[in-house]
């Protein structure tokens, strides 16, 4: 009886050892992705809190996974608890759900005693992530914006029409009260025109019939 209470109560010294390695395995691994996101990261949706997040859950999965050890029941339970978590805070941006199930991933792994796995699985998928900012993947190869123009009556669109050529102009709207007005432009172009889209919006700006110019982007999350 003595014996196997001791046996209950008692860690081996391999269980012990193999704990104490995925545990650092998996903060490594973590910390790892977590500086790969904040390297790789674009647009204005940057949380530093986030990071911390990347770096604490995987060691958390892989303590999850070492109380479970092929405990069915102990599994369903867990399964019972996490239903009960909601996560409040909306993702923002989808590669964020990415690094959240390639951490997830690495903490099943290091639980499960597949360390060799975890590390190659976290170099393959941290090298193609980094590729992948480096070529500017998936990024968009035009420009676009909403120039809006406002001021009184008599502008001049001369200036944007002779531009046609290199920017894509269309009207979105035009509205009129009195002898004031407002124009809602689209513009569409290369990025290697940008200093000259510039330039034409100075030389509209210089209009004495123009009080007020703004260039803004539809986009909510801006790249870097």
């Amino acid at each position: 009886m003595w014996d196997h209470i001791i046996e209950i109560v008692l860690i081996s010294n391999e269980v012990i050892v193999r704990f104490i390695v995925s545990m650092l395995l998996a903060i490594v691994l973590g910390l790892v992705i977590a500086v790969i996101y904040r390297y790789t990261h674009r647009g204005l949706n940057y949380e530093s809190s986030f990071l911390s997040t990347l770096a604490i859950l995987a060691p958390i999965v892989t303590l999850v996974m070492f109380f479970i050890q092929g405990d069915l029941v102990l599994s369903l339970g867990l399964v019972g608890s996490l239903s009960i978590i909601r996560f409040r805070t909306p993702i923002k941006d989808t590669r964020d759900m990415v690094y959240l199930f390639w951490v997830i991933a690495i903490g099943l792994g290091t639980g499960t005693q597949n360390w060799t796995m975890a590390v190659f699985a976290t170099i393959i998928l941290g090298l193609l992530v980094t590729v992948f900012y480096l070529i500017k993947y998936g990024r968009q190869l035009h420009a676009e914006y909403i120039l809006v123009v406002s001021g009184e009556k008599g502008f001049d669109e001369s200036e944007l029409k002779d531009r046609a050529d290199k920017v894509n102009i269309q009207i979105r709207s035009k509205e009129t009260e009195g002898e004031r007005f407002e124009n809602i432009y689209e513009l569409r172009f290369d990025k290697a025109y940008l200093d000259e889209v510039n330039a034409m919006i100075e030389r509209v700006r210089a209009q004495a019939s123009v009080d007020k110019v703004s260039l803004l982007s539809p986009q909510l999350a801006l790249p870097m």
